[in-house]
C-alpha cells in the first residue's frame, strides 16, 4: 500500500513507523502535520491509500479524513481520550497502560478503534516510556492496524460510551475518560509539602516536552527529568549539590537530581535546554560536586549516575545514559576517562552501553548552539568524541560490545560500530548518517562503517539518511545481534550473553586475531589518516558561517520546522 505517514515531528515513533512500514514492503511517503493546505496537496498529489498519524499535537482536517481513512495513533488505552493522556498517566501513577489506533473523526480521539495494545509503565521519564514500552505497543497496534485495514474485510470496533465514573488506577479503561491538557498549574510543585515520590513523578510526566515550570536562583526555569537521591538532605526546595552537570534539590522528605533547565524569559519563550549547571551558570550558588562512584562497592545502595562501571566475572559492564542520548564535549571526555579505567581492569569482554533508551545521538547540538563560538565548541565536542572512538577501535586486548537498548544516530552510531559486535534491542531505530545537519561526519565512520557494510551500502546509508529499523540493520550486517526482548530484559539478556561470550573458547582466539587485523589495517592506511580526512571537511563546515550546518542545527534545537514544501518521498 500507498501509506501518507502525517507526524508533528520526525521523532522516535514516527521514525520507527516508517522503517518498520517500509520492512514491510509499504511505499511510506512522510509529511509534517501543522499546515492543511500543505497536507491537502500532499493528499491529492500522492493519492495514498492510508493516512497514519502517530500521536498528533494538531487535528486533521475534515477535507482529509472525510475522504480517506485516517488512522491515529492515541497514547491511552480505548476510551482514553485528551492531549496529555500520558503525561497525566505518569503523573497520577498508573502502572499498566496502553496505545489505542483509532479512525479519525470529528471529534477527538472518538473515532472507531482499529487495533490497540497493552504496556507497562516503569518508573521511567515519559520520553524513555514514549521511545521503550509505549514505543513498543505503538508500533504493534499500528502495525496490525494497518495490516487489518489492508485486508479490506476487518470492521473497526466502536469506543465505549462515556460514563461519569472511570476506573483509576490500573490504566484498565472499561469506560470514556476525556481529559484536558496538562497544564503548568497541576504540575507544579509544592517543594514544602510534595514527598519525593509525588516530585519524581511530576518530573517525569514533563521531563521531555514541556518541562515543570518552577522558580530558581531568582529566574523562572522549566526543570527536565528527574533522579532519585538516598542520603542527601536540605530545606525543601533548596539546591544541595552538584553531579555531572545535575543539580540536586531537597524535598519534603528527601531530594532529587535535575539533569536539566530551560529559562524561560519574561515574554513567555523557553531558551535552549541545557545541563543543569550549565544552563545556571554564574546564578548557581557555591556547592559542592558530590561525585557518585564509577564503580560502587557491593553492598551500596542505589545512586543516580550518567555512567558506572560493574564487573560480573570476566566481563566489564561499563553504562552510560545521557539525556537525549546527546554527549557534550564533557561527556565525552568523562566517558573516555570511564573507558580508559575499564580497559585497565582484568576482563575479556567489555560491555559499552545503557540498559535501555538512547545509546548515543553524537554531539550535543543544544550546548552548542547556547556556546559563545558554536564553532570553537563544535570543534571541541567532535574532538572528543574521536578521542572516545578512537579508544575503543584501539582496544586489542579484549573483545569489546556495543550495547545498543535504544535509538541512535549520527556519531552514536559511529561510537557503536568501533566495538567488535554491536547488539541491538528490536525496537531499536538507528540513523547512520549525518546529512540532515549538513554535516559530512567524523568518529571514522569512514572507516568503519564500510567495513561493516561494504562501500555501496555505506554509501546509500549516508546519501538516502533514513532511518533503519533493528530487522534491517541486522539483514544488512550494520548490526551482529538483535534482541527480542522488552527494554526491561534487554540489559539481563545483554549480561548472559557476553558472560556466554566470555567463556567461550574461541574468545582468545578471536582476541588475537583482532590485534593482528588492526595491525594489518594500520598498515594498509592508519587510523590517523581516516580522522584527518574527516576532520579537513568538518572544519571548513563548522568554521564557515555560511554553511547549512548552522541554520539546520539552530532549527533543530530551537524546534523550528525544517521540511517545508510537498511530502519527502521515501
Amino acid at each position: 500500500m500507498r501509506i501518507l505517514l502525517l507526524a508533528s515531528a520526525y521523532n522516535s515513533l514516527s521514525q520507527r513507523l516508517h522503517a518498520e512500514l517500509r520492512d514491510r514492503r509499504h511505499i511510506v511517503d512522510l509529511q509534517l502535520a501543522g499546515d492543511d493546505e500543505e497536507l491537502l496537496d500532499a493528499v491529492r498529489r500522492l493519492r495514498p491509500d492510508l493516512v497514519l498519524a502517530p500521536i498528533l499535537r494538531t487535528a486533521i482536517p475534515r477535507e482529509v479524513w472525510s475522504r480517506l481513512t485516517c488512522l491515529i495513533v492515541h497514547p491511552g488505552p480505548p476510551g482514553d481520550r485528551g492531549p496529555s493522556s500520558l503525561d497525566r498517566a505518569i503523573q497520577e501513577g498508573c502502572t499498566e497502560w496502553g496505545v489505542t489506533v483509532l479512525q479519525a473523526e470529528a471529534e477527538m480521539d472518538a473515532g472507531p478503534v482499529w487495533a490497540w495494545a497493552p504496556c507497562r509503565l516503569p518508573d521511567y521519564g515519559k520520553s524513555d516510556l514514549y521511545r521503550n514500552e509505549v514505543g513498543d505497543a505503538a508500533s504493534a497496534a499500528a502495525l496490525l492496524a494497518v495490516e487489518r485495514f489492508a485486508s479490506g474485510t476487518y470492521t473497526p470496533q466502536p469506543q465505549p460510551q462515556p460514563q461519569p465514573q472511570p476506573q483509576s488506577g490500573s490504566g484498565r479503561h472499561a469506560t470514556v475518560r476525556t481529559r484536558p491538557v496538562l497544564r503548568q498549574e497541576e504540575r507544579r510543585i509544592d517543594w514544602a509539602a510534595d514527598p519525593t515520590e509525588a516530585v519524581l513523578r511530576r518530573l517525569r510526566a514533563a521531563d521531555s516536552r514541556p518541562g515543570v515550570l518552577d522558580e530558581l536562583c531568582g529566574g523562572s526555569w522549566y526543570l527536565h527529568g528527574g533522579h532519585r537521591e538516598p542520603v542527601l538532605r536540605g530545606r525543601p526546595g533548596e539546591l544541595l549539590a552538584t553531579r555531572a552537570g545535575a543539580v540536586c534539590r531537597a524535598t519534603s522528605d528527601g531530594a532529587v537530581w535535575i539533569p536539566e533547565l530551560r529559562r524561560r524569559t519574561p515574554g513567555g519563550a523557553a531558551g535552549v535546554k541545557l545541563p543543569a549547571a550549565t544552563a545556571l551558570g554564574g546564578l548557581l550558588p557555591a556547592l559542592p560536586e558530590v561525585a557518585a562512584p564509577l564503580m560502587p562497592k557491593e553492598g551500596d545502595g542505589p545512586v543516580w549516575s550518567d555512567i558506572r562501571y560493574r564487573e560480573d566475572g570476566a566481563v566489564g559492564f561499563l553504562r552510560f545514559s545521557f539525556p537525549g542520548g546527546a554527549m557534550s564535549t564533557g561527556h565525552c571526555r568523562r566517558l573516555l576517562a570511564a573507558y580508559r579505567f575499564a580497559v585497565a581492569r582484568p576482563t575479556s569482554v567489555l560491555v559499552l552501553g545503557g540498559d535501555r533508551d538512547f545509546f548515543s545521538n553524537g554531539i550535543h547540538l543544544n550546548v552548542i548552539e547556547a556556546a559563545a563560538d558554536p564553532a570553537v565548541e563544535s570543534w571541541d565536542n567532535i574532538t572528543a568524541m574521536d578521542e572516545l572512538v578512537d579508544a575503543v577501535l584501539t582496544t586489542t586486548d579484549r573483545l569489546v560490545v556495543a550495547a545498543v537498548g535504544g535509538n541512535a544516530a549520527a556519531g552514536g552510531v559511529m561510537l557503536a560500530l568501533a566495538a567488535d559486535e554491536v547488539w541491538c534491542r528490536r525496537g531499536s531505530v538507528l540513523n547512520p548518517h549525518y546529512r540532515l545537519m549538513g554535516l559530512y561526519g567524523s568518529e571514522y565512520w569512514t572507516y568503519t562503517l564500510p567495513r561493516k557494510v561494504g562501500a555501496a551500502a555505506a554509501e546509500r546509508l549516508t546519501r538516502q539518511a533514513l532511518p533503519v529499523s533493528a530487522a534491517t540493520a541486522e539483514r544488512i550486517g550494520l548490526v551482529d545481534r538483535v534482541l527480542a526482548c522488552g527494554p526491561e530484559e534487554f540489559g539481563p539478556s545483554t549480561a548472559r550473553l557476553a558472560g556466554l561470550l566470555a567463556a567461550s573458547p574461541t574468545t582468545q582466539h578471536r582476541i588475537a586475531a583482532k590485534k593482528a587485523a588492526r595491525e594489518a589495517d594500520e598498515r594498509t592506511k592508519p587510523l590517523d589518516a581516516y580522522r584527518e580526512e574527516e576532520l579537513a571537511v568538518m572544519h571548513r563546515q563548522f568554521f564557515t558561517p555560511e554553511s547549512p550546518y548552522h541554520a539546520l542545527r539552530s532549527a533543530f534545537v530551537h524546534k523550528r520546522p525544517v521540511l517545508t514544501g510537498p511530502a519527502a518521498r521515501a
